[in-house]
């Protein structure tokens, strides 16, 4: 098991392959970094902490960036079609702002919720916030769970 672990976490390379994985997984590729984060975590214990900030870090930037993916293509499709499309999801999201981005860190919705926070034209930065507040309890939560599911190794204070 310690060698899947160690070929999974690149542990030469640790934070910098959580931060790259949880980057690209906040994107609208469907790929999960939680194991990338577990895995890293597992191996070096001592990087509890660390991983879990790198990890909401990266994914917290790579949200902005799907939010402004989402902010150009509604600018793209406004001057294609010389209209605003409103749908009941739109909203939604439109009534609570920026506090929608609390739950970016949802599987299947969460990513494609800061394209359209971008769409929507809502604030970058309050959006940002709420962002990583979501994103950080999403790690803390999850890699705390996988520690307590594969014992052995205890998370650092």
């Amino acid at each position: 098991m310690e060698t899947v672990l160690v070929m999974v976490a690149l542990p030469k390379v640790g934070l910098p392959a959580v931060f790259v994985v949880s980057f690209i997984s906040a994107t609208l590729l469907p790929l999960g970094s939680e194991p990338a984060v577990f895995a890293l975590v597992k191996l070096q214990p001592e990087l509890f902490w660390p991983a879990v900030l790198v990890a909401t870090l990266g994914n917290t930037l790579g949200g902005a960036v799907t939010w402004w993916m989402g902010k150009k293509a509604h600018q793209a499709a406004d001057r294609l079609a010389h209209h605003h499309v409103e749908t009941r999801a739109l909203a939604w999201l439109e009534r609570f702002g920026p506090k929608a981005c609390l739950l970016s860190w949802l599987p299947l919705v969460g990513d494609p919720l800061c394209g359209v926070a971008g769409w929507l034209g809502m604030p970058l930065r309050p959006c940002l916030i709420y962002m990583a507040i979501g994103k950080f309890a999403r790690y803390l939560v999850m890699t705390a769970a996988l520690m307590g599911m594969f014992p052995g190794v205890a998370i650092p204070a």
